[in-house]
């Protein structure tokens, strides 16, 4: 009992350090930049038609930014936390194993060779993915694919899939200038029509990952058991992969390729509450909401008068995670 109360607390404990850590960073992505913004003067803008300056600043270009940053970092976070949970693995990445890799070869070839058609991206970038995550998963089968035999087969697609999208920017040098941005992953110039486009995807995609809590919780207790309690282990192990590869798409679409937040964030929450998925899958939400908006608000503050995307600064904080993550677990 005593046990359960303690645990009980840490939980609120971190759910409320997770909340006030979001409102920060809803406020410094609003408030910091090149022109610093009060948050007497943000309140005013938001609340009525405030100062013109302020209120193109505010409303026109850091809102939306930030919209969009709190979409891509949840639902980078949900993805990682889902393929983690269904591969057992804390080493499993939309990026890492090759999932957003698909999606953004797809994303690039429509900017590139078909940007007509760039206002379906979310769907073309799920397209992408779901594509992928079912040849990692072929490439993965033998009576069964095993969690390490995925995270392989997803590694040498990763790589297959970069490979490709260098031929298609080398065949299309003189288009390649509108993606370079998109290939580093970041928020810049991102606007309401952004938001128009990832809000409604994002927000019914976590909705539906919630459902995924109880079969996740079922599939770390193994494949054996899993059966036991008469789970279809390999259907719902390929349905949450399409639904973390879903994920993935929706942010690679409009920020790019965006690594780590997957990985760095739900490991992170798993070593504060543990292993269950009714709060880790929500906790990882908030975290990677909060994560995405802050290395944001730092890559364009911290190197003012440059804009360093926040993908760049993102990978530099998740590589040594990810060596430190490898070397302190093995994988199995």
């Amino acid at each position: 009992m005593l046990e359960y109360v303690e645990r009980k607390k840490k939980r609120i404990t971190v759910l409320v350090s997770l909340l006030l850590l979001l409102l920060v960073a809803i406020y410094a992505g609003i408030s910091f930049g090149a022109v610093s913004v009060s948050f007497k003067e943000i309140w005013t803008t938001l609340v009525s038609s405030g100062e013109g300056t302020y209120e193109k600043i505010v409303y026109n270009l850091r809102l939306p930014r930030v919209i969009v940053g709190l979409c891509v970092g949840a639902c980078l976070a949900a993805s990682g936390a889902l393929l983690q949970g269904v591969m057992r693995n804390p080493l499993a990445d939309p990026g890492i194993i090759g999932v957003s890799s698909g999606g953004g070869l797809f994303a690039i070839v429509t900017m590139v060779i078909f940007p007509q058609y760039s206002y379906l991206l979310p769907f073309i970038a799920f397209i992408g993915a779901f594509l992928t995550t079912i040849l990692i998963y072929l490439f993965a089968w033998d009576k069964g694919a095993s969690p390490v035999k995925i995270i392989l087969a997803g590694v040498a697609m990763n790589a297959v899939l970069g490979a490709i999208m260098n031929g298609v920017m080398v065949l299309y040098s003189d288009r390649v200038q509108s993606v370079i941005g998109w290939l580093s992953g970041g928020l810049n110039g991102r606007s309401w029509y952004h938001v128009e486009i990832i809000l409604p995807y994002t927000i019914i995609m976590l909705l539906i990952s919630l459902f995924a809590i109880k079969p996740v919780n079922i599939l770390i207790l193994g494949d054996d058991s899993a059966k036991l309690l008469g789970q279809n282990v390999e259907l719902i192990r390929m349905l949450i992969i399409l639904l973390a590869s879903f994920l993935a798409g929706i942010a690679v679409s409009v920020a790019g390729l965006i690594g780590f937040v997957g990985l760095v964030v739900p490991h992170i929450i798993r070593l504060l509450i543990g292993e269950d998925y009714r709060f880790l899958l929500p906790f990882s939400i908030i975290g990677g909401a909060a994560l995405v908006v802050i290395a944001d608000t730092a890559a364009r503050s911290l190197f003012d008068p440059i804009e360093l995307p926040v993908g760049i600064l993102l990978a530099a904080l998740g590589g040594p995670f990810f060596i430190i993550l490898l070397r302190r677990r093995r994988m199995v």
